[in-house]
């Protein structure tokens, strides 16, 4: 991948997991780096990484879901840098809650960070990315996006409401110079993934795998990127046309063997 000494990139959720792991290889590619995060002592790990691979850093503490502080971030950035060419949105959390025991809570807790968490900062960049006529904003979402999964309802429908949005984004931004990524990765080595039986995901891509992959997309302007090919095929193209009776009987043999604590206010943020 071509090495950029002045391109300015946010990372949001980088106090762990592909967040953190995205942005020490962007600094070894000689990016500056804006990294954001909840956890104040993860995000000073983030940044120190960062700045012992080689790239300069920006340490932004506070949540996605608070749209004052996102503004303050973005705010920071442009008085240091003067704006953005990549904003890899990437933030996101999620529980396993079976129906049986739905909790409206759980689905506004999940869409704050999931879906409103992307919104403010899409209000914040858009504007001068498209005044300059140039920038990337690529969204985190998750091939669960494509159809509804056992104890994942308000995962799978915020990853969804994720990947309607930034594609209606890629739409209205056409022509403009900014480009809309949108990726859908399948299960990728995390402190979220370390919470499930490894039998309940297949095809587990180790992080830097799964690195790799996102930012080659993304260096390249795809509107899609999602991984692994063995997995994506059949939920992206198979699945969303399977017959509901059919799909059922599938999933239904797919039921996860362990499940995660409803939630963990310090727990990860991706």
């Amino acid at each position: 991948m071509e090495r950029s000494s002045t391109r300015r990139v946010l990372i949001t959720g980088a106090s762990s997991g592909l967040g953190r792991a995205m942005a020490v290889e962007l600094a070894r590619q000689g990016a500056r780096v804006a990294v954001t995060a909840r956890r104040r002592e993860k995000l000073a790990a983030t940044a120190e990484a960062v700045q012992a691979a080689g790239g300069e850093c920006l340490k932004l503490v506070g949540s996605v879901t608070e749209p004052e502080t996102v503004r303050r971030h973005y705010a920071c950035i442009k008085s240091e840098w003067g704006g953005l060419d990549w904003a890899i949105l990437n933030a996101g959390v999620g529980d396993a809650v079976n129906a049986r025991q739905f909790s409206a809570e759980n689905y506004r807790w999940t869409f704050e960070t999931n879906v409103m968490g992307v919104a403010y900062w899409l209000e914040a960049v858009i504007p001068d990315m498209v005044k300059a006529g140039r920038g990337t904003i690529a969204g985190i979402a998750s091939l669960a996006a494509y159809r509804g999964l056992p104890n994942t309802g308000s995962y799978s429908a915020s990853k969804a409401a994720l990947v309607t949005m930034l594609e209606s984004v890629r739409v209205d931004l056409a022509g403009t110079g900014v480009k809309v990524v949108t990726v859908a990765p399948g299960f990728v080595k995390s402190e979220i993934t370390d919470r499930n039986d490894p039998k309940d995901m297949p095809f587990l891509l180790e992080t830097e795998d799964g690195v790799r992959r996102i930012l080659r997309g993304i260096e390249r302007g795809e509107r899609l990127v999602h991984f692994p090919w063995q997995l994506s095929w059949f939920v992206v193209h198979v699945a969303p046309n399977l017959p509901s009776a059919l799909y059922d009987w599938i999933v239904s043999r797919m039921k996860p063997r362990k499940k995660r604590p409803y939630r963990d206010e310090s727990g990860p943020e991706r």
